[in-house]
């Protein structure tokens, strides 16, 4: 086994638990319907002033740094097959 098959095989174990945590967290998320309480004036609340600190925040966070590794590694394993 070469250098570069190792190194493919590790980024498509990373690829497969970075989907599969993607999953989860984006199931895990509140809908976007939930949120409809801000057109009434909720934003002002604490929970809408530190909704980057609650667990709804941490979620968001979490899915936008699995989106961007989800695409980083798509890219280098598409690049590695067409090379």
């Amino acid at each position: 086994m070469s250098g570069t098959e190792v190194v493919k095989l590790i980024l498509t174990i990373v690829f497969v638990i970075i989907c599969v945590f993607l999953t989860i967290i984006i199931l895990l998320q509140e809908g976007r319907s939930a949120g409809l309480g801000a057109i009434q004036g909720a934003a002002d609340t604490y929970w809408g002033k530190n909704k980057g600190r609650s667990a709804e925040g941490m979620l968001v966070k979490f899915t936008r740094i699995a989106v961007v590794g989800f695409l980083v590694i798509a890219a280098v394993l598409n690049i590695g097959a067409l090379g």
